[in-house]
């Protein structure tokens, strides 16, 4: 059975006095207006498949995560990640889970975000432990609402010229239900497995894949000027994986970004948010 907030009473608790103590999102106004929550970057990598695989052309991949719409992020970065978007120009968007904090309702934030943001061959997503802990079912509709297709223990091919490409999406790692072996049934020659947290890795059973992505992480969202966060992510896979890009042996590349928002407090110090481009050739 999922987590719910009939099932985590403290944890319910305690975000209801912090969406109190926060102004229900008046504090995270303010931290963004006072650069609180970082600056919006871009993060561009090349991952080559080789001669033997080589796509009819480079597939431009935009990967965006941990948006956290709530009271603890000002929406205005949604409509920044929206214009950056719309200036990359990528093939595909995917989504990499923790849409909300608190409330699945907030995931009302980011309608303009998920609708405006297309792309020609479309938009995947993936859950988070939030969206899990608050309402999976009310964050996933909204998703789909979007026009957005979930992906939870399942693939999809891309639209052609791109129908080898398959995304494998799982459930959360750590408050899901991930299950590799249906996520990666019949996924074409090139896969790209999506996840939220780089702990799914180690769920990984002899699954092949050419390009890894998750969040979760938030870089540390609060870290020092020598790069020590203040509180480091809980899982081995997160920390082993905390942000980057990870060469991984016998298979393609993880790369873990940063993501868009703030959990816990609005505040982002030494972590800026940041979208990442891959192009796979």
């Amino acid at each position: 059975m999922r987590p719910s907030k009939h099932h985590r009473p403290f944890r319910h608790a305690t975000e209801r006095l912090l969406d109190v103590l926060l102004l229900k999102g008046w504090v995270a106004g303010l931290s963004w207006r006072l650069g609180g929550h970082g600056r919006l970057g871009v993060t561009r990598h090349e991952v080559d498949l080789g001669p033997e695989r080589r796509l009819p052309r480079p597939l431009r991949i935009a990967f965006a995560s941990d948006f956290h719409a709530g009271p603890t992020t000002a929406p205005a970065i949604f409509d920044v990640l929206l214009e950056q978007v719309r200036r990359e120009r990528p093939d595909v968007l995917l989504l990499g889970g923790d849409y909300i904090s608190f409330d699945a309702a907030n995931i009302r934030a980011l309608r303009t975000f998920l609708v405006q943001a297309r792309t020609p061959l479309g938009t995947y997503a993936v859950l988070g432990n939030h969206d899990v802990w608050n309402g999976s079912e009310e964050v996933s509709a909204a998703l789909a609402a979007a026009g957005v297709e979930v992906l939870v223990n399942r693939n999809v091919a891309l639209p052609e010229p791109f129908g080898d490409v398959s995304i494998c999406g799982i459930d959360d790692p750590w408050t899901g239900t991930p299950a590799l072996d249906a996520a990666f049934a019949g996924a074409g020659p090139i896969r790209i497995y999506l996840m939220h947290s780089p702990d799914g890795m180690a769920l990984l059973d002899g699954q092949r894949f050419d390009l890894a992505l998750a969040g979760h992480t938030h870089g540390g969202q609060i870290v020092s000027r020598d790069g020590t966060p203040l509180k480091r992510p809980g899982g081995r896979g997160s920390r082993l994986y905390p942000q980057g890009r990870f060469e991984i042996a016998g298979n393609g590349p993880l790369f873990v970004g940063r993501g868009i928002g703030c959990a816990g407090i609005p505040l982002r110090l030494h972590a800026d948010p940041e979208l990442l481009i891959c192009t796979l050739r």
